[in-house]
C-alpha cells in the first residue's frame, strides 16, 4: 500500500477514534523511560548516562519496528498512536468553551492539560494566549513532524521521532534533576525537528496570513529561546495576526519571553481559528502527499 494512502488512512481513524483513552503505548513508554531514568539518573545525573538511557529507551522499539515495516496494517495503527490532531483540537475547543462561558477556573483546568507553565494564576487573556501556543507548538509536535519522518524513514523514522520527542517532555528539563542527564534526550529532539519545524511554519503562512506569517517568522523566530518551536509559533501567530509570546511563569519563577505575532492580543475566538489553522495545513499536507505519490 503507498505511503500517501497510509498517511490518510491514520488521519481518519484518528478523526473517528480519537486518542486512545486507555492503553496508549506511549504511556506504556512512558513507564519505561521512569524505570530507566530511576535506575540510571544517579549522583549528579552526568550526560554519559542521558545518552545510554536514551539508546536504551528508543532502540529496541525502532528494531520492533524495522522487523513490521512491511507490514501495511501495522504502519497505519502507528502512525494513528503518533499524530493526535482530533485530541489536540478537543482540548483547545474545550478551553475556548469555558472561556465562553466565563467559567476561568475551568477554562485553567483544561489548559494546564496542555501545558507545562503554571495555570493557577492565568486570566482569561492568559489562558487564551497559553492555548494557542500550544495548538501552534503541538501541531508541529503531534501531527507534521510525525508525518514527515514516516514519510522520510518509514516505521523506523516514525518510532525515532515520536519516542524521542516523548522523552524531551519527560527528561528535557533545565534544572537540578534533568541539567545534564536530560541533554541527550533534548537535543536528538532538537536534531529530528529541525526541518519539520520549519515545514510546519511554512504550511501555517500557506494556509494563513501569507506575508504575516513570513515576516513575524524572519523577524521574530531567531529571538525565541527554543530554535524550532520560535519558527513555528511566529509563522503561527503571524498567520493568525494575533500577539503571543511575552512572559510566563514557568514552576514557580517568570520566564521573560519575546512578542510573537503582530495585531491584537488573542480572544477565545481565535482558540478555534488557530485549531481550524492546523486542519488546513493538514490537508494541505496530504494532498501534496497524495500528489507526490502520483508522480513517483
Amino acid at each position: 500500500m503507498s505511503t500517501g494512502l497510509i498517511c490518510i488512512l491514520a488521519v481518519i481513524l484518528d478523526a473517528i477514534l480519537g486518542e486512545p483513552r486507555r492503553f496508549h503505548p506511549l504511556i506504556g513508554f512512558g513507564h519505561w523511560a521512569n524505570c530507566l531514568e530511576q535506575r540510571l539518573n544517579t549522583g549528579a545525573g552526568e550526560r554519559w548516562q542521558g545518552i545510554l538511557a536514551v539508546i536504551l529507551a528508543i532502540l529496541p522499539f525502532i528494531l520492533f519496528a524495522w522487523l513490521l515495516s512491511e507490514t501495511w496494517i501495522i504502519a497505519v495503527v502507528l502512525l494513528y498512536f503518533a499524530i493526535a490532531p482530533r485530541s489536540l483540537s478537543e482540548h483547545a475547543w474545550a478551553v475556548q468553551t469555558a472561556l465562553r462561558q466565563n467559567d476561568l477556573e475551568q477554562a485553567r483546568q483544561k489548559v494546564s492539560l496542555i501545558v507545562s507553565r503554571d495555570t493557577n494564576n492565568l486570566d482569561a487573556q492568559g489562558v487564551t494566549r497559553a492555548t494557542i501556543e500550544s495548538v501552534l507548538e503541538n501541531g508541529n509536535d503531534a501531527i507534521f513532524a510525525a508525518i514527515f519522518w514516516y514519510l522520510l524513514a518509514g516505521l523506523p523514522g516514525l518510532v525515532l521521532y515520536r519516542l524521542a520527542n516523548t522523552l524531551d517532555a519527560l527528561w528535557g528539563y533545565r534544572n537540578a534533576r534533568f541539567q545534564h542527564f536530560g541533554w541527550a534526550a533534548a537535543r536528538l529532539d532538537d536534531a529530528l525537528n529541525l526541518i519539520p519545524a520549519r515545514l510546519t511554519a511554512l504550511s501555517y503562512a500557506c494556509v494563513g496570513h501569507f506575508a504575516t506569517a513570513l515576516q513575524c517568522w524572519l523577524k521574530q523566530a531567531p529571538s525565541w529561546y527554543s530554535p524550532n518551536a520560535g519558527p513555528v509559533m511566529a509563522a503561527g501567530a503571524g498567520a493568525l495576526q494575533v500577539i503571543l509570546g511575552d512572559s510566563a511563569h514557568y514552576h514557580g519563577q517568570i520566564k521573560n519571553r519575546p512578542i510573537l505575532g503582530t495585531g491584537n492580543p488573542p480572544t477565545a475566538n481565535d482558540i478555534g481559528r488557530a485549531v481550524a489553522l492546523i486542519h488546513r495545513a493538514l490537508v494541505l499536507w496530504l494532498l501534496i502527499i497524495i500528489v507526490l505519490a502520483a508522480c513517483l
